[in-house]
């Protein structure tokens, strides 16, 4: 069932007017099609134009057609009907979806010569002004041609409409797949948005998902409990992960997974059918050796290192630790129905020969086995196995174990990797390696060499050598990663760049420019903001948007030489964008409200402009702003119990009320606001490869760019609008104050650099009049 949206006619315009009005090229389909060919005029949709099907479709059939009609009446505004026939019409419009197993689109694919790409997952979509054909080669291809379709829709320049075109279109590599936790409960209509929206849309095919102890457990619901007491003490305690018993750098603890709460099984039961009618295959993680802290938080018995405030680590000498592992694997696969489990093993860190069972083993023997009984208990229930590769490389994990120091420096050894001969001899060859540690291209060829299929994990669209890499024998794909909770916030602040990327890497097979990606990824943020969020913006409503002046508090500009900021390209007077207006301060003199975040350092900038004046009931502010400099934006992951503070606070509005009360608005880097120059710097690709965590700085998720230059060829000025919903529609806001954060410290306590907020214009979205939108009468739909 589909999650409505209820946006409004027209509001999609929005979309790609900021990118495609500076005259940069996107990409109508993303990823762009393998071959794509434009014509002349467009199709428009209407209430009248019928989606046909066979007199008896096929379930695929039927599909097709309920997503395009949800599709339509959510986001467009429009509601015609499907029409069973048993022939072509000979005139008038009509949209067709489907395979040549539907007879209509045989008689289609025959009448007019379509060639259909002889690979699977392969589609052809027709676009003239007076039909719409899609034609897979497979119902997955029918599937993906859909997606094309849907993108088209949501880009057009007018609601219904879609420009013709003609294409063909196949994916490069099999398994194009997205890493997540698996959601908390009330994350759980983002998760079905983010799946329909986002990996449908952009034709992933694979949801690999860590499970931990988020999932009701009927054999042992003790692991529900010590799972939620485990996050509950990491977040109170306000701790990413826990340390050993005398200060060792354990695992990662994932307590966000599931935000530290428990599913039902039917609740996962109907995330996993959401995602397979969505044509994804359902991979759970199940970590086991390591990472297994949901396994042992009221099992210390089993623990490697039993005097652990919280183990990371089974012992693998106890037998214990595989009948608590099976069961749980076995109550999973019961519930997930997976055709292949992720069994981690990544990351082996606990210190060597503290355990008595594992004291002087061969600890490369202990993590052999240990795959060997998990992957045989798998293959028992008839599942394969995929596990992270880093234990099985000498060149990653080291040979035999590795030295690693306390707090207080005392040295210890913990577990390195496995010998070549070992890999060879005792590790099955039917696993699925997820290769993480591509940063040096030798280790795809040891993990081919060894006789593994692998795909690339932890990927980013900086991976280097891509188009040669990919064909490397057994390279299957890959999939990017989200290491924090999944919900909106995280993924919209940090990952659109990357998963967009990937994207393409995946299914074009080529690798992205880094200016021409960043350009996509503008052009795409705000349709996928509303698609993920599940609303839309008063202003992309079609109310009525009004300007504010800012003539009277402007302090600065045009050229701010101590912060190095030079506007004196910026636009004049009025500007648009979509159905939001802005006036921009046109008299000689001061352009911007700037306030600074270091006033020793910039003492002609105050740190707070007071009473910029709006006496109106507006529905939302919307906030035409710039920062002076690149700020800092890390991964959410980097602080669990307070993801917003892994984005840098340049600052903050307040906004008075006539009552007296004060909203406080928040202004982050990379979440509402980026620099007014960033654009010169969107095609350099400088992030380290192989690293989850490095910063982003090239998009903002919350806000929309907005070419400000009158010559943006030669000197680009970009500002964002940030809308910001009134939580308090009918009370009337007296006036707002700008007002620069002091003093804000990162995550390892570091303070960020000297940075400026520049507002450069404000606007009020006002309440509609009643009469602008009336009940009407349903046209015929011709059934």
């Amino acid at each position: 069932m589909k999650t409505p949206l209820l946006l409004c006619v027209g509001v999609l315009v929005l979309s790609t007017a900021a990118v495609r009005g500076s005259g940069t090229d996107v990409s109508l389909i993303f990823p762009p099609p393998q071959e794509i060919q434009h014509r002349a005029g467009i199709f428009t949709f209407d209430n009248r134009t019928p989606l046909l099907l066979p007199e008896h479709p096929t379930k695929s059939d039927v599909l097709l057609v309920h997503l395009l009609t949800a599709d339509l009446a959510d986001f467009h505004g429009l509601a015609p009907h499907s029409r069973r026939t048993d022939r072509l019409p000979t005139k008038g419009r009509f949209v067709l979806l489907g395979t040549p197993a539907n007879p209509l689109v045989r008689a289609f694919v025959q009448e007019h010569g379509l060639r259909l790409p002889a690979k699977a997952e392969s589609y052809v979509l027709d676009i003239t002004p007076r039909w719409i054909v899609v034609a897979g080669s497979d119902s997955v291809g029918a599937f993906y041609g859909l997606q094309s379709l849907r993108q088209l829709l949501l880009q057009a320049g007018a609601p219904g409409s879609v420009p013709c075109v003609a294409v063909r279109d196949w994916p490069a590599l099999p398994f194009r797949g997205i890493r997540l936790y698996i959601p908390g409960e009330n994350n759980l209509p983002f998760f079905r948005r983010f799946v329909a929206n986002f990996m449908a849309l952009f034709k992933f095919n694979r949801l690999i998902l860590e499970t931990n102890a988020c999932v009701r457990f009927d054999r042992h619901p003790e692991l529900n409990e010590g799972w939620r007491a485990f996050a509950d003490d990491l977040n109170s305690t306000q701790r990413s992960r826990p340390r050993g018993p005398h200060g060792e750098f354990q695992d990662s603890a994932h307590h966000d997974a599931g935000d530290g709460g428990v599913l039902e099984k039917d609740q996962v039961r109907s995330l996993v059918a959401w995602a397979r009618t969505h044509y994804l295959d359902v991979i759970p993680e199940i970590p086991t050796l390591t990472h297994t802290y949901y396994l042992l938080t009221r099992h210390r018995e089993l623990a490697e290192i039993q005097d652990a405030e919280w183990p990371d680590t089974y012992c693998p000498s106890n037998p214990g630790s595989y009948s608590l592992a099976f069961d749980v694997l076995d109550e999973l696969v019961d519930v997930i129905q997976p055709r292949l489990v992720h069994i981690g093993h990544d990351e082996w860190r606990m210190p060597m020969d503290v355990c008595p069972r594992c004291r002087g083993k061969d600890y490369r023997l202990l993590f052999a086995e240990d795959v060997r009984r998990i992957v045989q208990h798998l293959r028992e229930r008839g599942v394969g196995a995929a596990m992270w590769g880093d234990h099985l490389l000498e060149t990653v994990r080291k040979r035999g174990s590795r030295t690693w120091r306390r707090p207080d420096g005392t040295p210890y050894r913990v577990p390195g990797a496995l010998s070549p001969e070992q890999v060879r001899e005792l590790i099955p060859k039917d696993i699925l390696i997820f290769n993480w540690f591509w940063g040096d291209p030798k280790n795809d060829s040891l993990v081919q060499a060894f006789g593994f299929r692998q795909v690339y994990g932890n990927l980013r669209p900086t991976i280097a050598d891509w188009e040669k890499r990919r064909r490397l024998p057994g390279v299957l794909g890959g999939a990017p990663s989200s290491w924090a909770a999944t919900t909106e916030f995280n993924i919209g602040k940090d990952l659109l760049y990357d998963f967009l990327g990937c994207a393409e890497l995946l299914w074009t097979g080529r690798k992205p420019d880094p200016g021409s990606l960043a350009e996509n990824v503008w052009a795409w943020v705000p349709t996928l903001r509303r698609l993920l969020s599940g609303r839309a913006l008063p202003s992309e409503k079609n109310n009525p948007v009004v300007p504010l002046s800012l003539a009277s508090v402007a302090n600065a500009g045009p050229v701010l030489n101590a912060l190095h900021v030079d506007l004196s390209a910026l636009q004049q007077d009025s500007l648009r964008q979509g159905n939001r207006r802005f006036r921009l301060v046109s008299e000689a003199g001061a352009k911007v409200v700037a306030v600074t975040t270091a006033p020793d350092s910039f003492p002609d900038f105050p740190v707070k402009v007071a009473s910029i004046p709006v006496g109106k009931n507006v529905n939302s502010l919307i906030f035409l702003h710039a920062c002076a400099r690149p700020g800092r934006n890390d991964k959410a992951y980097r602080m669990i119990y307070n993801f917003h503070d892994t984005a840098e606070l340049l600052g903050w509005y307040e906004v008075v009320y006539e009552d007296g009360f004060v909203a406080t608005v928040p202004v982050r880097y990379g979440v509402n606001i980026l620099e007014w120059d960033v654009r010169q710097r969107l095609g350099s690709d400088t992030w380290p490869q192989g690293h989850t965590g490095s910063p982003q700085g090239r998009y903002c998720y919350q806000a929309d760019p907005v070419d400000c230059s009158a010559a943006p060829q030669q000197q680009p000025i970009t500002f964002f609008a940030f809308e910001w919903p009134n939580p308090r529609p009918g009370k009337v806001v007296a006036h707002v104050n700008v007002c620069a954060a002091r003093g804000f410290t990162d995550y390892r306590g570091k303070r960020t650099a000297a940075n400026a907020i520049l507002l450069a214009a404000l606007s009020a979205t006002l309440p509609r009049p009643p009469e602008a939108v009336r009940a009407t009468s349903w046209p015929n739909a011709g059934n």
